[in-house]
């Protein structure tokens, strides 16, 4: 297992929709990474193209921080339902270290994924996990914390990270 470099925002791997993995056999040793890397970051969930691999794959362990650790590796994930309320926080994230980006989304998802095993799963996730495998999930998909945010505090935050650069 190794630590990967995580990627920084602006680059352009970070904003590339991922490709879908075929054999979930053939990411195993970069799951594997993936947690070994998040959680010396300390994160608590990693995308595949903050490394600089554009597979949709993620990691994520929404609770090791404060508890329990429950590890959980998402292969193809996608969200079959979320609920009508949202939760605004201010995420971070590994790839804009520094900085926090106030975001809303979703309280409550189902998220559907193959695991390392290629079994299929279906899991209704709350709270902390909730928001962690819907930020996960915008990697795959090219999207970062500043563009879930008014283009005015966007533009402010990212002269903010810029300058600590």
């Amino acid at each position: 297992m190794s630590v990967l470099p995580i990627l920084t925002w602006p680059d352009a791997r970070l904003a590339t929709s991922c490709a879908i993995v075929d054999d979930p056999a053939t990411v195993e040793t970069l799951v594997r990474d993936l947690f070994e890397t998040m959680y010396d970051a300390p994160g608590r969930g990693l995308a595949a193209p903050q490394v600089g691999v554009l597979d949709r794959v993620f990691v994520m362990d929404a609770g090791w921080k404060d508890g329990e650790m429950t590890p959980r590796a998402c292969i193809n994930p996608e969200i079959v339902a979320a609920s009508g309320t949202f939760a605004r926080h201010d995420e971070g994230c590994l790839s804009i270290p520094g900085i926090a980006v106030p975001v809303a989304r979703p309280d409550r998802v189902t998220l559907r994924y193959t695991g390392i095993d290629g079994v299929r799963h279906e899991v209704d996730l709350a709270g902390a996990e909730a928001l962690v495998a819907q930020h996960e999930l915008d990697h795959l998909d090219g999207i970062v914390t500043f563009d879930r945010t008014d283009p005015a505090l966007r533009d402010d935050l990212i002269a903010r990270f810029r300058a600590a650069r």
